[in-house]
């Protein structure tokens, strides 16, 4: 738990030991820890020198109090985490300028191999300091979106995330899934007809796209820096991203039909879910099994607002229900 501190995971147990048995040798703690003495002591030093532990005349040790000692270690790696965010924007710009007038083999990398995709993808958003924008198509060759690890990560310091997925794609196993998580995590979703790409996004200052196969059997992808090609694929981005539907899911996956027929004078929560994901271009059969219903249940509740609505239609429906509010529009 303390590794983000930098303490090792024997410096901890020593520590977390302390709090409750002070006054307490290195003999005594390397007994309770069933652990060898020199470890024992070793994590002792490194405890003592960092102020979490003190150490008598009689050679025996007692814990800091935790919200003095390590408020102050976190207060420091703060400060030097403030210190490297502004080396990073230094380094950026000295970066950017030294970028202008290079060669375009110095604003584009050529990745080739699954790995090497991978690793870049990662790196990529790892690199984003306030927006990552992406758009997701299939089949997935290198990242799967359950598997992004970097997304949560990124999230948790600050990054909004905008995601556009290819329709096709909800179609895809765990999509769903993955799409209702980040969704709960404060990602924005929108569903698009047809993508042209895969597109990942940094900020304004680097773009991953990856390609198709190469002749040679492998995924390829390419790295932009800041140009005016990764200038174009930023427009792309927002023009895609203003026509997409929002989409919004539900991750309850239960059927509640007292909730359902709960209000017979406008849509339910349900009913909201429903027209969301048939606007996004969902099957009935499909949205149906997102939201734990039977599709004998789903028709009804259309029939249903179709009755609310007056028309007789889906399409009219689709229109009604955009124009009263009873879906999010773009």
């Amino acid at each position: 738990m303390l590794d983000v501190l930098g303490l090792e995971p024997q410096d901890e147990r020593v520590y977390r030991t302390l709090l409750g048995r002070p006054n307490s040798t290195a003999t005594l703690l390397s007994d309770l820890l069933v652990a060898p003495r020199a470890d024992v002591d070793k994590a002792l030093s490194r405890l003592v020198e960092w102020g979490l532990v003190t150490r008598s005349a009689d050679e025996r040790f007692t814990a800091a109090p935790p919200a003095m000692a390590l408020g102050s270690l976190i207060s420091q790696r703060r400060d030097g985490l403030r210190m490297a965010e502004q080396a990073l924007v230094a380094f950026a710009e000295e970066h950017r300028a030294a970028m202008t007038g290079s060669s375009i083999n110095d604003l584009i990398e050529v990745v080739t191999g699954v790995d090497a995709i991978r690793h870049r993808f990662l790196q990529v958003q790892q690199a984003a300091r306030t927006q990552i924008r992406t758009f997701i198509t299939a089949p997935f060759v290198a990242v799967p979106p359950v598997e992004n690890t970097a997304e949560p990560v990124a999230i948790g310091r600050g990054v909004h995330f905008r995601v556009v997925l290819d329709r096709a794609v909800l179609a895809e196993p765990g999509i769903v899934t993955d799409a209702i998580h980040s969704l709960h995590n404060g990602v924005e979703l929108r569903v698009a007809d047809q993508l042209p790409m895969k597109l990942v996004l940094a900020d304004a200052d680097l773009g991953l796209v990856p390609l198709a196969v190469t002749p040679d059997g492998e995924p390829g992808a390419v790295l932009l820096h800041r140009s005016g090609l990764l200038d174009a694929l930023d427009a792309l981005f927002e023009t895609i991203w203003h026509t997409a539907h929002p989409l919004e899911l539900s991750g309850t996956g239960a059927e509640t039909e007292t909730t359902v027929e709960r209000r017979v004078e406008g849509p339910t929560d349900l009913d909201r879910r429903i027209l969301a994901l048939l606007l996004a271009g969902l099957t009935d059969p499909t949205a149906a099994a997102q939201l734990g219903l039977s599709p004998r249940t789903l028709h009804r509740r259309l029939r249903h607002l179709m009755d609310i609505a007056g028309v007789r239609t889906r399409m009219q429906l689709g229109g009604y229900a955009v124009r009263h509010g009873w879906v999010e529009s773009h």
